[in-house]
């Protein structure tokens, strides 16, 4: 479990914009990565931030969450 000290400074984290611009890809990868994102209830660009937020922490990486703090925790019972 995080800390109170971890926990206040991940709420006063403020959220900015990513502007991501399309890429060409196969269409097998579109495929699978628009029925990936909606399996798991979310846009292909959530699915695609997600994912990149597992690689980093993989890496080491070290953040307050993606698109809330703490919502990449691996103590919140999923996958990082």
């Amino acid at each position: 479990m995080r800390s109170d000290a971890s926990q206040n400074s991940a709420s006063r984290e403020t959220k900015g914009f990513i502007m991501l611009r399309g890429a060409m890809v196969m269409i097998s990868f579109r495929e699978s990565l628009f029925d990936a994102a909606n399996r798991a209830g979310m846009t292909p660009n959530e699915f695609c931030l997600q994912a990149a937020a597992e690689k980093l922490r993989a890496s080491g990486r070290q953040f307050a969450g993606v698109f809330a703090p703490g919502d990449t925790d691996t103590d919140r019972g999923g996958a990082n």
